[in-house]
């Protein structure tokens, strides 16, 4: 059944499921916490379930533990079109990040169910497993599991076998939670920016043309612990030293190559760490982010040559292992155009712009269609008790994803 009159999501509804969940792990501070696997994970799920029975829609685990509420189509065999996020977060978090991407589909479906319309394609609003940790959830999924279990352990030892148990998942079969074309035509994800940059440009909307790629390494720098008073400037091998013209250099690069890249050092040891003696070993790390990877590539060449010249310099040692390889995943053409024409019709400024946070629809983006809506974060907080979007943009860009659907419903026909 088509609709005679255009549709809207419920505003109040929608604002009042994010408020609800935000009570699920709610913080003294009023931030939240809910980390995969817990009570508090575990509480929270229960509660979208029953959102989405209510709503109409059919709910099943998975075996990495992804909730998948599905609300049926017209064509009983077409692909889902999908949406979805997570609502695990970091210790202390805010209660915008991942939940309203979940919740936002759910309002979707619920316009949707009271209207009594279908689409043509079945509508999918997915809860993915451990997205702040792990990425488990989207990344079996996207068949990108590869490393044995021991790789996913808990922080605190727990197995992961265990954690899956708990939320309905079984790690023997996680094979079977593969998908691919056939199962999902296209999956669109809708995600407070977690960044500034709408804000900046005093936009509403952004659309997103991929999550970028990103490369971590481990540096080590070693030089010759001695004296400070005693060692000549011109007989040292001061590994501290090495290390800041490293970081001078990496922050070079970034800015003087042409491209939209990011380059950070973020992290550092020093030994022995004491005022009075020359460092003889540093350790650091490099974060690298970009939508290429053939810059991706390129900027780890020239780091690479830096390090050479650097050690030559110094008299030092210096050598780097990548410890993070995460490929980037480009936005599909037809899902940015169709969010542009939504954006147009319904009168709302908005931006392109790369998403330089991961997301689960970077691994869902590996096996069929992907797109992303971003809408803003006051003052680009996130991951923080102060993460906050406003209720008329978290109803705005609930609104664009569901006339998005509309749209995408018929162009993948």
């Amino acid at each position: 059944m088509i609709a005679t009159v255009p549709l809207v999501v419920n505003g109040d509804r929608l604002n009042r499921s994010i408020d609800e969940l935000a009570e699920v792990g709610k913080l003294e501070n009023g931030g939240v916490c809910r980390i995969a696997f817990t009570t508090e994970d575990l509480l929270a799920r229960r509660l979208v379930q029953s959102w989405m029975l209510d709503a109409g829609m059919t709910v099943r685990i998975d075996a990495a533990g992804n909730m998948i509420g599905r609300y049926a189509g017209l064509q009983t065999d077409a692909p889902a079109l999908a949406t979805g996020s997570h609502i695990d977060t970091v210790p202390v978090a805010g209660r915008y990040d991942g939940c309203l991407g979940v919740l936002a589909g759910l309002e979707v479906v619920r316009t949707l169910n009271e209207n009594k319309i279908r689409l043509n394609h079945p509508l999918e609003v997915i809860v993915f497993t451990d997205e702040e940790r792990s990425v488990i959830g989207s990344k079996t999924m996207a068949g990108e599991i590869k490393e044995a279990p021991e790789h996913y352990c808990r922080l605190d030892g727990t197995p992961i076998q265990p954690c899956l148990e708990k939320i309905g998942g079984n790690w023997e079969q996680i094979a079977l939670a593969k998908r691919d074309r056939k199962d999902i035509a296209a999956f669109v994800e809708l995600h407070v920016e977690q960044g500034g940059v709408l804000e900046h440009r005093d936009v509403l909307l952004g659309v997103v043309t991929g999550v970028v790629g990103q490369y971590r390494f481990a540096v080590d720098v070693l030089g010759r612990p001695n004296h400070a008073g005693t060692t000549p400037m011109h007989l040292r091998k001061d590994a501290l030293f090495a290390a800041a013209q490293m970081v001078v250099a990496i922050n070079k690069i970034a800015v003087d190559t042409p491209g939209d890249q990011v380059a950070t050092v973020g992290f550092m040891n020093v030994h022995p760490n004491a005022t009075n003696t020359i460092a003889g070993k540093v350790d650091f790390r490099i974060d690298l982010r970009d939508l290429s990877q053939q810059n991706l590539e390129y900027l780890k060449g020239q780091i690479e040559e830096q390090i050479r010249a650097i050690a030559a310099e110094t008299g030092t040692e210096i050598t780097m292992r990548q410890t993070l390889h995460i490929l980037p995943t480009l936005a599909a053409s037809p899902i940015m155009n169709v969010i542009e024409e939504v954006c147009q019709e319904m009168h709302l400024g908005y931006t392109h712009l790369p998403s330089r946070a991961g997301h689960d629809a970077q691994e869902i983006g590996r096996i069929t269609d992907m797109g992303m809506i971003f809408v803003p974060s006051r003052a680009g907080i996130s991951h923080s008790k102060d993460e906050y979007t406003a209720p008329n943009e978290c109803t705005q860009g609930a609104n664009v994803l569901l006339k998005t659907f509309l749209k995408l419903d018929r162009l993948y026909d």
